[in-house]
């Protein structure tokens, strides 16, 4: 007997550690069968486990049926701590009531006016007489669907143009065409001003712990180093961007500047057999469809250049599906996250070292002319711009080309 109990000890302590509450209670019951009569006191006595659960173990492995139809759970139906649902009623209820009324604006609602965060909420049903934990709270939210979500700009301020699919199918097809005539396809667009200066740069970068890099702790503009407008170009097709970093007014005289800058620096010698451009824009801003000067403008280095100049532009309300948004734009600003724009130089360096994975490469140059805001475009000089409108929404989509006195 007792080389039986050194066996049964050995295997008992080897296997107890490894195994759940189940397990644990047949494999003790299995060992308890295996030593006979006085079998169940035994194994009791080695592994601490009382003599109940080791005849209750037994009684499973007797009843295999019973056991078949418990498997999976390591205790009986109904067994351990009974959930919050029952023991407090109502709870999901009135924390479903609290978020909703949340959601929906109500004043009354207890939580209107501070963080949704589950701290809050667990406070809130305390107040109310629910015994919660802050987890809880958080393990309920789950069940009813709820995660954390920051805003999402989806809600247009104008109502959606009927043809806002087509016009966006529409630029599509026409980028396509001038694709395959070994045109360029350029998507332009101006970047946000941005002071120049020792001044916070959204993002975070490296640095020794406790050593940030220190700046001003107010964006007031530094007078003599102004601001700096990045008007971008970016081919569609070959993944390449220019950007002209203005230090004046963002105008059409400045955009059309930096698509002049582009084809002189780049353009011309990419695309030496091209007799046409195709651009494609935002509706508003300095580029804007409505806007008389831009189209001055472009008509001017349409004569300079004697190309012909297509432009299309992307619906109200839609400029955020401008390729050079995500494709250019972006990828500048992650590149350089945390760090000051202390000068022109700093900027112009920052963006011309962009690059991606799938070999985006920037130009950069600097703009310093003086562009002044306010020029009008007389119904005469309007008149004479040699402009043919597409069939297709023709104050979207135009064509302006050489005039023959320029040719």
């Amino acid at each position: 007997m007792k080389k039986d109990n050194a066996g049964t000890r050995i295997r008992i302590e080897s296997m107890m550690p490894l195994l759940d509450e189940r397990q644990k209670r047949l494999f003790l019951a299995t060992e308890a069968k295996v030593l006979g009569y006085g079998g169940i006191s035994q194994v009791s006595s080695i592994s601490g486990v009382s003599r109940v659960t080791i005849t209750r173990g037994i009684k499973e492995i007797e009843n295999q049926n019973e056991f078949l139809q418990a498997k999976g759970r390591c205790r009986k139906s109904g067994g351990g701590r009974k959930a919050i649902t029952e023991t407090q009623p109502g709870i999901v209820q009135e924390l479903e009531n609290m978020i909703d009324g949340y959601t929906k604006g109500d004043p009354m609602i207890q939580l209107m006016w501070t963080s949704k965060s589950v701290r809050n909420l667990e406070q809130t049903l305390r107040d109310k007489g629910y015994r919660v934990s802050f987890a809880t709270v958080s393990e309920l939210l789950k069940r009813l669907g709820y995660s954390l979500q920051a805003n999402r700009k989806n809600l247009p301020i104008q109502k959606q143009h009927p043809d806002r699919n087509e016009q966006f199918e529409y630029i599509n097809e026409q980028a396509k065409l001038f694709f395959l005539n070994g045109a360029p396809v350029l998507s332009i667009d101006a970047k946000k001003k941005e002071f120049v200066g020792n001044f916070k740069n959204n993002g975070k970068e490296y640095h020794k712990i406790g050593a940030p890099t220190e700046v001003r702790d107010h964006d007031f503009p530094i007078q003599e180093l102004g601001k700096a407008t990045p008007y971008g170009i970016y081919d569609i097709f070959k993944n390449e961007g220019f950007v002209n970093v203005g230090v004046s007014n963002d105008t059409a005289e400045f955009a059309v500047e930096s698509i002049r800058k582009w084809w002189e620096m780049i353009g011309k010698a990419l695309y030496p057999n091209t007799e046409e451009i195709m651009i494609t824009a935002d509706s508003g801003g300095s580029n804007g469809y409505r806007v008389r000067l831009w189209k001055a403008e472009l008509q001017c280095l349409a004569n300079e250049i004697q190309k012909k100049i297509t432009v299309l532009h992307f619906p109200p309300g839609t400029s955020k599906w401008n390729k050079i948004e995500h494709r250019l734009f972006s990828f500048i600003s992650k590149n350089w996250r945390g760090k000051p724009l202390i000068s022109l130089a700093v900027i112009v360096n920052l963006i011309g070292s962009t690059k991606t994975e799938k070999g985006l490469k920037v130009d950069c140059v600097i703009d310093n002319k003086e562009y002044k805001k306010g020029i009008e475009v007389s119904d005469e000089e309007f008149k004479a711009i040699n402009i043919k409108q597409h069939v297709f929404h023709g104050e979207w989509n135009y064509m302006i080309m050489p005039q023959e006195n320029f040719a």
